[in-house]
Parts: structure tokens; sequence; C-alpha cells
């Protein structure tokens, strides 16, 4: 089990420049007309709220938590908000991440399926409004109006336990629709989208639409990479406990496939900034990566010729 220290350093090395990325990539996918406009932007900007404000509640409170060696005393309410932020924040980004591979489907091949208001209403923002409504709903209910009491406690650093997770019932179905079934929807969609694509290349031949592709493939890609690889072992220890394959191996393992998650919203940020090349750009320009070049010769020939004609207008005079 990592220490308390290990955790708080490992956190913090990224946090701080996670923070600062996710400020500077909300600015311009916010204040940027073409990349606010653009429906495949529409996720990753929810995704990167999401992330961000977790980061600002929730990893700050771990660090505060590791500083102090766990002994920490807070409130019922605190300990419930904490533990609302801590699940609710990260099934919502799981939920989303897996309709956002679906949706990428529809954005790259069905383009006819968003060309109205009516149907991107339809198709594109009531299922991001819906899902984003039903899971914060339902960890409202099982963080604070719950049909029983919770259980608190100081010892971990999320301090609640809620009591509707003792209903057998519930719990498989939140274990089920909330953590296992987005997984293999998010490999699923992301493995066929890239070969749809690839097909697509090979099949139409037009450089320009390729482009198009590609640039919302990568995107899609590189956030699904990053999720899984993340995720992946912690999924399968957690398959393995729930099917009693429980050893002593999987039990020292646990803890550390759990830290690693928490990786995944401080990396995604910078995911973002690599797959989204209109951002790159403007990266550039603002770092003057890209300077226009200089025409001093062209400029030269110009201030001659119109001192020739000068000159002559001189002399004819």
């Amino acid at each position: 089990m990592p220490s308390n220290t290990v955790k708080f350093w490992s956190l913090l090395i990224f946090l701080i420049p996670s923070i600062l990325c996710a400020l500077f990539i909300s600015y311009y996918l916010l204040f940027d007309r073409t990349l606010r406009h653009a429906l495949h932007n529409h996720v990753v900007i929810v995704l990167l709220l999401i992330g961000l404000f977790s980061e600002m509640t929730n990893y700050i409170w771990m660090l505060v938590y590791y500083q102090y060696a766990g002994i920490w005393q807070r409130s019922n309410i605190f300990c419930a908000i904490w533990g609302f932020n801590d699940w609710a924040l990260y099934i919502t980004y799981t939920i989303l991440l897996a309709w956002a591979t679906i949706e990428r489907h529809i954005l790259v091949f069905h383009d006819r399926w968003v060309s109205s208001r009516r149907r991107r209403l339809l198709v594109h923002y009531l299922p991001l409004v819906c899902l984003f409504l039903y899971c914060f709903v339902f960890y409202i209910v099982v963080y604070f109006i719950p049909p029983c009491a919770n259980i608190f406690s100081q010892t971990g650093y999320i301090c609640i336990s809620p009591c509707i997770f003792n209903s057998y019932t519930f719990s498989m179905y939140e274990l089920v629709a909330h953590q296992f079934l987005p997984f293999p929807i998010i490999v699923i969609f992301s493995i066929a989208l890239l070969v749809r694509v690839v097909f697509q290349k090979k099949r139409t031949h037009q450089p320009v639409q390729w482009r198009k592709y590609r640039k919302m493939t990568v995107q899609m890609l590189s956030i699904s990479l990053l999720y899984v690889v993340l995720y992946f072992p912690f999924l399968v220890v957690s398959i393995c406990v729930l099917f009693n394959v429980s050893t002593d191996l999987l039990n020292e393992i646990l803890p550390y496939t759990t830290f690693i998650t928490y990786f995944i919203f401080p990396l995604y940020p910078f995911v973002c900034a690599l797959s989204l090349s209109d951002l790159r750009n403007k990266m550039y320009q603002i770092l003057h990566l890209r300077r226009p070049p200089r025409q001093v010769g062209i400029e030269t020939f110009t201030l001659r010729v119109r001192e020739n004609n000068h000159t002559t207008t001189k002399t004819n005079y």
C-alpha cells in the first residue's frame, strides 16, 4: 500500500500543472467561437469541466488528508459532499465518455442526423443532458436523501459509506450499469471507430474528409485510451474479488490499482491539449513558435521602385 507521503507527492506533482492546463484549454474551448460550436468538442468540454471541478475540490481535500496522515475530523455534511463529489463526478465522467464513443460514429459517418437544429437537439444535446442529470440525481439520492441512515467514519479519506449499497439489488445495478458496462462500450466503439475510419479512407479517397475524420478520431481515441489504460487494472482486480477469486496478492494489488484510477482526471487535460489540433495551433501562436516569414527582399525592391519613380518624376519635371 503506498504511504500517505507517496500519495501526496504523486498527486501534487501532476495536480498543479493539470489545473493550469485545464484552465487554459477551457478558456479557448469556451471563448473561441469555432471551437465552442463544434459538436465533437461539447462532450470534451463537459468532461474537462468535470475533471477540473474534481481537481479543485476532491483532490485538494485528498492532499490535506494525506498531509495529516488521515487524522482529520470532518463533519457529516462535509463527508456527504466529499463522497458525492468523488463518486458522482467519476461515474458521470465514465458514462459520458461511453456515450461519446457512440456519438462519435454519428458525427463522423452519419452527420445528416445532426444537420438541423431539431436533430441536433434530439441526437446530440438531449442524450448529453439526460445522462448528466441521471448521474447527478442518482447520487444525490444515494448521499443526501437515502431511504436509510448513511454510515460515517473518520478512518478513511472518504468518511461516508452509503447505506443503500447494503441492498444487493441496488449495489449490483450500480456496479454493472455504472462501472462494468461502460468499459466494454468504450473499448468496442473506439476500436470500431478506428476500423471504420481506415476503411472509409480507402474507399472515398477524399483528403479533406479524411483530415476531418482523422481529427475527430484521434481526439476520441486519445481520451478513451487514457481511461482504458488506467482503469483496466482496477477492473480486472475488482471482477476477481467480486467472483471470490480473492488471494493475498489481489488484496495487495487492489489499493494500487484503485489509486492509479485517480490519475485519470489530472492527465485528461494534457491528452486534450495533444489531441486538439486547433488548440495546438493556438498554443504555437501564443508561444511564438510559428512566426510569419520576413519579406525583406520584397520590401526593399518595392522601396527602390518607388524611389526610382520619384526620381524619374523629378527629372521629367
